[in-house]
């Protein structure tokens, strides 16, 4: 990717929060590699190269900055569009597309990448090619640069032991997280895991746990206690309407809003577990997330998911001024600048959401909701998370597959449509797979006897995080823009075109006025 290297410069001399994320500064008289927002002093121009990704910056010998702590940054990026194949890609590698397959051997993580290439419409040469140009380095070295930044996260802000840390972050061993640090160390001779720390971060993890963003003191957490992580994003950040939105929809027994913060049950692959998200310290751009899991292997997907229910990649400056461009969003953008698009939780939750509000109310929906979840939602043990009222799980599409829904109150066609997505879920494993196009998402679901477009666009919003998904049926969206009457459906999606390719925020606008009007008439 070329960078405009005066205006980086001019941005990370300004300490400009818009650019967090874009790009990192690596300064080439210390060997250390920053966001643009570095609270240290900048060095002179001719000392500084900057690169598109961190792991363009470790793959030319920079290691990260210990004041801003680049694992923090947000994972945005001035070339990226909603349906960019490599936005796609980062996003899965972010869920673990590439550590399973990765852990162990070159081999198994070419065969990794040409199951990546295939989920995102590519040739696995294409998608590297794509990779070297944008982010200047390939699939799996993103993935590695990951991992490592994830690992040096858990030091810094946990009490977990190196051996804990190495499986918490995507490795599948502590040898390969080792042969990691050492490759990425550039070392010419085997070392330890210890060895390779100091020559990758410049100190050893000792003295990283008692660096002024890490944890002074306290006994090491064990791996059955709650681990709490900061996720950073740029800002501004709306963190009022996104609690006000899962707030209206929290299903009971699930999902917990309260005293200004979220928590809800969630199922792993080794048992459920359960999640806290809050605000940050105040002047910081970070959501704080206490997490409590039965395996720390689970741990990457995780944030990646709280991040894409949170939203927390939006290049929300990048989003306004497009759709700035049409007046009446212009009004509501500058409202709500920092608004976000929230997602869903697991996409097949997302889609029997989307069944349940086909033409209903979000209260009605989301006492349907409870009722579902009371009728097949696996029961929880409230000592998980010390709650009683936090005693369910989501149903699974098995479970949905197997329970008698004539208790719910609603129509027998749509609690047929609940039948056949669960069956067609646990059919077809790629039905609600991320990261193909929208077109391609969308096609799948409206193969579902009971979807129309009006939930296909919804679940590829909200569940599948396409975010020039439009649901141009709805009709608080077609009463919204700014004629005094309701809109056509072909009239709104005219409109919509301007606004690709972020349609979903602008829905997510339309959706926050007509709810903002309604309370006030």
């Amino acid at each position: 990717m070329s960078l405009d290297e005066e205006a980086c410069f001019r941005a990370a001399r300004a300490r400009d929060a818009r650019f967090d994320g874009a790009f990192f500064v690596c300064v080439l008289t210390t060997g250390i590699y920053c966001r643009p927002v570095c609270p240290a002093r900048p060095p002179r121009r001719d000392n500084l190269r900057f690169v598109p990704s961190a792991a363009a910056a470790q793959l030319a010998g920079f290691r990260p900055c210990l004041r801003c702590r680049p694992e923090l940054s947000p994972d945005v990026a001035a070339w990226r569009g909603t349906e960019s194949v490599v936005a796609r890609a980062l996003a899965l590698i972010a869920e673990g597309a590439l550590d399973a397959g990765g852990a162990d051997a070159d081999s198994d993580a070419g065969a990794s990448v040409d199951a990546l290439a295939e989920r995102v419409g590519l040739g696995e040469r294409q998608l590297r090619r794509l990779f070297e140009r944008h982010l200047g380095a390939s699939p799996v070295q993103v993935a590695q640069t990951r991992r490592l930044l994830f690992a040096k996260q858990l030091l810094q802000d946990t009490r977990l032991g190196m051996a804990e840390i190495a499986l918490a972050a995507g490795f599948g061993s502590v040898r390969r997280f080792n042969a990691v640090f050492q490759a990425q160390a550039r070392s010419a001779r085997a070392c330890s895991g210890s060895e390779a720390w100091v020559r990758l971060y410049g100190r050893a993890p000792s003295t990283l746990r008692r660096g002024p963003a890490g944890v002074a003191s306290g006994p090491r957490t064990p791996v059955t206690e709650t681990v709490t992580l900061r996720l950073g994003y740029r800002p501004p950040y709306d963190w009022d309407d996104m609690l006000g939105f899962l707030a209206a929809r929290a299903l009971p027994g699930i999902e917990l809003v309260e005293a200004g913060r979220y928590r809800r049950s969630f199922a792993t692959e080794a048992g459920p577990g359960t999640v806290e998200v809050r605000p940050g310290p105040r002047g910081q751009p970070v959501l704080l997330a206490t997490l409590q899991v039965p395996a720390l292997r689970a741990l990457p997907g995780l944030v990646a998911r709280l991040r894409r229910v949170f939203d927390l990649d939006a290049d929300v400056h990048a989003i306004a001024a497009h759709l700035g461009r049409d007046p009446a969003l212009a009004r509501l953008v500058g409202a709500r600048p920092g608004l976000r698009t929230p997602g869903g939780w697991d996409a097949f939750e997302q889609a029997v959401r989307g069944v349940l509000g086909q033409q209903v109310t979000v209260q009605a929906g989301r006492r349907l909701g409870a009722q579902l979840v009371e009728l097949a939602g696996p029961r929880v043990d409230p000592a998980l998370s010390g709650d009683r009222r936090l005693s369910r799980l989501f149903p699974a599409p098995a479970e949905l597959v197997a329970a008698d829904l004539a208790g719910l109150g609603m129509p027998r066609a749509r609690r047929a449509t609940l039948h056949a997505l669960a069956a067609a879920a646990l059919a077809d494993g790629r039905l609600l797979q991320r990261g193909g196009s929208l077109d391609d998402a969308v096609a799948r679901l409206r193969r579902i006897a009971g979807f129309g477009e009006w939930t296909a666009q919804y679940v590829a919003l909200r569940g599948l995080g396409h975010a020039d998904a439009f649901p141009a049926g709805d009709v608080a969206l077609q009463r919204s823009v700014d004629s005094p009457r309701r809109v056509a459906e072909r009239q709104l999606l005219a409109r919509a075109e301007a606004w690709r390719p972020w349609r979903g925020y602008a829905a997510q606008h339309l959706w926050t006025a007509d709810a903002a009007r309604r309370q006030g008439a």
